[in-house]
């Protein structure tokens, strides 16, 4: 530092920037599997922090030279009200809901953008061999809006860099979704968990809905 409050493909993002952001292959891979199975299926590898630096995962950049980079093209993609954009991308009008905690807001400066894998867990999992291309991609990805989460903004430094072993979001109701969520960006983007991490994904899983989640693979 993903049913859904964000409308899903109601994001104002140029065709442009979606491809600046994605590095996805013409033909890109998908995988479709029920919840429980994906969460099965994810591999178990031990964490590696050595080496992390936030600044290893270039962010916020403005892909399409729009004047808006990732952060705000986010707030006006899950806007429950359609923010008025002027200027350099200055926001007013809109109205947020951050599904971590049933709360609204109105001022954008009140919400982070919190990646679904935190930047030092994506390192851990398996970012630290990528180019710096990837993890510049995968530190803006609009592609795939379950990436990238517009919240309150002390939920989401409560968060920090915890993975779900570690932190679920207040308000029970949303687990759900927020493993979800959490699992399918795993998936695209091609991360192992730990075995605190799996155990807790498991056991979660285990009181959803077994609904099948459907992932493009980013590379």
């Amino acid at each position: 530092m993903g049913s859904r409050v964000r409308i899903f493909g109601a994001a104002v993002v140029s065709a442009v920037a979606v491809l600046a952001f994605t590095p996805t292959p013409a033909y890109a891979a998908t995988y479709s599997a029920p919840l429980r199975t994906a969460v099965a299926n994810l591999t178990v590898a031990t964490e590696v922090r050595t080496g992390y630096n936030r600044d290893l995962f270039p962010h916020w950049i403005d892909a399409d030279g729009d004047g808006c980079n990732t952060r705000y093209e986010v707030l006006i993609a899950e806007a429950t009200t359609r923010p008025t954009v002027s200027g350099t991308c200055t926001l007013s009008g809109g109205r947020w809901s951050s599904y971590y905690d049933s709360a609204t807001w109105t001022n954008p400066a009140d919400l982070d953008i919190d990646h679904m894998v935190a930047l030092a867990e994506a390192w851990d999992s398996g970012a630290r061999s990528w180019p710096t291309s990837r993890r510049q991609a995968f530190a803006n990805d609009l592609a795939d809006s379950r990436a990238l989460v517009a919240v309150t903004d002390n939920v989401n430094q409560a968060k920090g860099d915890k993975d779900p072993a570690e932190w679920l979001p207040p308000t029970a109701s949303t687990h759900c979704r927020y493993i979800t969520e959490f699992v399918a960006t795993k998936i695209r983007w091609r991360l192992t968990v730990n075995s605190a991490e799996k155990t807790r994904l498991t056991s979660v899983a285990a009181g959803c809905t077994n609904s099948t989640l459907t992932v493009t693979y980013a590379w």
